[in-house]
């Protein structure tokens, strides 16, 4: 038996470490929540909405210029 931890997102379990099983082998699952998804702060749902918030910089060629700064 191999046990793991896994998050289920959309409809599928994901590990979160690597699982040493042959590809396209059939597991049976036998699911135990091993603690609840934490809900976020006040602080942080305002945080998450100014930035899914635009911003009009005025700047028309910004997409252009996105590497600028790297190196």
């Amino acid at each position: 038996m191999i046990e793991f931890r896994a998050i289920y997102e959309n409809g599928v379990f994901r590990p979160t470490e690597p699982v040493e099983l042959p590809e396209g082998c059939e597991v049976r699952i036998e699911a135990m929540v091993q603690d609840k998804p934490e809900v976020p702060s006040e602080h942080l749902r305002r945080i998450y909405a100014l930035l899914s918030e635009s911003f009009d910089t005025g700047d028309r060629n910004l997409a252009e210029r996105h590497d600028e700064h790297q190196p």
